[in-house]
């Protein structure tokens, strides 16, 4: 799945946080996972997505940036698209490479030196993030100290185990979110089983009030000076959530194209008839092979009728712009739900006239019937 963007109004909530303590600075660390090898095919990593676009905001906004993870050195992502903007910004920045060729382990960090932690997700973080006691117990001190602690995705999994001085669970009573059970269910299929726990179960069984947005959509929670993020589109929205508890004005900046996209697409469910206007007329300012991902998997999870047309609407916006047969095979599926039946056949019928052999087609079209 592709990646997204920052809510309007996300910073409003914001105004009660103090700026972080003078002692740690203007210091972020940033911890990813060192798990990674193969660009993710024989061991998942980071996603660099979600580390390209904070540290780029971080910087931007006078933000220093060291990057950790728990046996420190060279460490590894997961396959990413390098052409994406934020992606080829970072790739062209020696000091972030110099950073993730060799991040400092975690074991050897002080609390007192950072006014901010930003954990970054990725399947690799199930896996040595909260294995980490130096990681935890860094975490753990740098809250207590004033800072801001923030993760994304699978980030949160570095939160599970931390525990403040008076032995209580840093989740306990707040409210998080995370990578999602139902987001786990469809994209985490190949790792998911060897977890060593479901990070959503895990947050919630520690006390964490929970929320969560639909499938693969940007939402953002902060609880005084806890960020956390759902997934990657969620990313932007962290960082300048992050920025803004450190007391500064997040800085104007063009939202990348998924943000856009996201976006456009939060705006098409709000009833804007003008949404697919925008993106016919600008169709290289967004993703809509990401808006064709994003409505065919919410379908796959709907359960009820109004998320069933969420999905369908998603869909039919980018349907002009992505010609996939399974994208219509998707939205005729999602019109049978709704006991939609002549629309459902127009749109089967194309796909066999086109791919006749095509035995997904055929089997939907005889569940239709006549």
């Amino acid at each position: 799945m592709p990646r997204l963007s920052l809510f309007a109004g996300l910073l409003a909530g914001l105004a009660f946080v103090s700026a972080a303590p003078a002692w740690a600075g203007d210091k972020v660390l940033i911890v990813v996972s060192g798990e990674g090898r193969d660009q993710g095919k024989t061991r998942p990593g980071f996603e660099m997505d979600e580390f390209a676009q904070a540290y780029l905001i971080f910087r931007d906004n006078g933000l220093e940036v060291e990057v950790a993870s728990p046996r420190g050195g060279r460490v590894e992502a997961d396959k990413y698209d390098a052409k994406e903007p934020f992606n080829a910004r970072l790739l062209a920045d020696p000091q972030a490479q110099r950073l993730l060729a060799d991040t400092r382990a975690t074991a050897g960090l002080r609390a007192q030196d950072y006014a901010a932690v930003y954990v970054v997700g990725g399947k690799g973080a199930m896996f040595d993030l909260p294995a980490d006691p130096a990681l935890g117990s860094l975490i753990a001190a740098v809250y207590e100290r004033g800072g801001v602690v923030s993760a994304v995705c699978h980030g949160p999994a570095a939160l599970v185990g931390v525990r403040l001085a008076d032995g209580r669970a840093l989740a306990a009573g707040r409210a998080m979110t995370g990578f999602s059970n139902e987001e786990e269910t469809v994209f985490g299929k190949r790792w998911a089983k060897q977890y060593p726990f479901q990070l959503e179960d895990a947050l919630r069984e520690r006390g964490a009030r929970w929320s969560e947005a639909a499938l693969m959509m940007p939402h953002v929670v902060v609880d005084g000076r806890l960020v956390t993020g759902q997934n990657p589109y969620s990313t932007p929205g962290v960082a300048e959530a992050v920025v803004a508890a450190l007391g500064r004005t997040p800085v104007a900046r063009t939202p990348w194209r998924d943000e856009k996209t996201m976006q456009l697409v939060r705006q098409r469910l709000a009833g804007d008839a003008s949404a697919e206007q925008r993106l016919a007329q600008a169709p290289q300012d967004y993703h809509a092979q990401l808006i064709g991902l994003l409505g065919y998997y919410q379908l796959q999870t709907a359960q009820a009728q109004p998320q069933v047309r969420d999905a369908l609407s998603i869909m039919q916006l980018a349907e002009p712009h992505m010609p996939e047969p399974q994208l219509r095979l998707g939205m005729a599926e999602a019109h049978l739900r709704l006991q939609q039946r002549e629309p459902a056949r127009r749109l089967v019928a194309a796909v066999l006239e086109s791919h006749p052999d095509m035995a997904e087609a055929k089997q939907l079209m005889e569940r239709i019937g006549n």
